[in-house]
């Protein structure tokens, strides 16, 4: 597993810290972008290269994590993803999720706070900050209060 942290002292702290997991491949491009974009968002990121290894993980220790990211087209694209959180929510998991596939036509922005973000590959600074910020949205309205 691979684990990045970022300086908390310099960086745009809008993850105030959230500690996230990533699920990607490390020999993916999107993956690693993925990685740096979310470190770049003041969280902590964790690498995990296994579709059910991440699940479970999530299900274990659901509060130890604030964010779920995955880089579907590594797994077999957009329905993974979204069985991947069927399986989250199925077990109570209801972690903020953000999917990250090139095969989206319109990236999604759900009112419904359980269903995914889902964001095109590549992922960009932009499209990923207002991902991040549409997932983390209650978070973001406590920390404001």
């Amino acid at each position: 597993m691979q684990h990045l942290r970022p300086d908390f002292d310099t960086a745009a702290l809008v993850g105030w810290g959230v500690h996230a997991l990533l699920l990607g491949r490390a020999d993916r491009p999107a993956t690693e972008t993925a990685l740096k974009r979310i470190a770049g968002m003041g969280s902590y990121a964790e690498v995990e290269t296994e579709l059910y290894a991440a699940v479970s993980e999530m299900i274990d220790d659901p509060a130890g994590y604030g964010l779920f990211v995955m880089d579907c087209d590594a797994f077999g694209g957009i329905e993974a993803g979204r069985q991947a959180v069927r399986h989250l929510r199925a077990a109570g998991v209801s972690v903020p999720v953000i999917l990250l596939t090139a095969t989206c036509p319109v990236q999604e922005f759900p009112e419904d706070r359980v269903m995914p973000v889902v964001l095109r590959s590549p992922l960009t600074a932009v499209s990923f900050r207002v991902g991040f910020e549409h997932a983390m949205r209650d978070r973001l309205m406590w920390r404001a209060a």
